[in-house]
């Protein structure tokens, strides 16, 4: 099935209600408009950070990622290690790693965000659900890095 398509998600109190929205559920994933959503502005917006989600970063020039804590919680990685992406995506179940990886290689490609209910085998045992939030950042009309969020279910 092919993620939805949604028309906005640009404002800090749209994205915390997508976040905090325990109704819905986005295993398929939920794509969203070129350019509507600014990941530096709304990632960082109080009201965003008070849901309790970490923050990501990854470069797509050498895949560095970059976690605040909460992500390498959700993970159940030692907090502070330099996080490899193969490492991290090898946590994903395979149904959530196959969709997260086309909804990744969209977002590269046409520059769209999306947001993705993805189920996780942590390295510290167990099953568990995140949502996650990621967003291209465009430099020169080229997207460079994804960022975003992820907040355990």
């Amino acid at each position: 099935m092919d993620a939805e398509l949604k028309p906005t998600l640009d404002s800090p109190l749209a994205l915390a209600r997508l976040m905090a929205d325990g109704e819905r559920r986005y295993e398929q994933g939920l794509v969203i408009e070129r350019g509507a959503l600014v990941a530096a502005g709304l990632v960082l917006d109080p009201g965003v950070q008070q849901l309790q989600a970490g923050r990501w970063q990854c470069d797509l020039a050498d895949q560095a990622l970059s976690w605040t804590e909460p992500v390498y919680d959700l993970f159940g990685l030692p907090r502070g290690i330099c996080p490899v992406r193969a490492t991290a995506v090898a946590l994903y179940c395979e149904h959530s790693r196959a969709i997260m990886e086309r909804l990744r290689s969209n977002a590269i490609r046409h520059g769209q965000a999306f947001v993705l209910d993805a189920e996780l085998r942590p390295n510290d045992g167990g099953r568990r659900w995140m949502r996650l939030v990621a967003a291209p950042v465009l430099e020169g009309g080229r997207v460079v890095r994804l960022k975003g969020l992820k907040m355990a279910l």
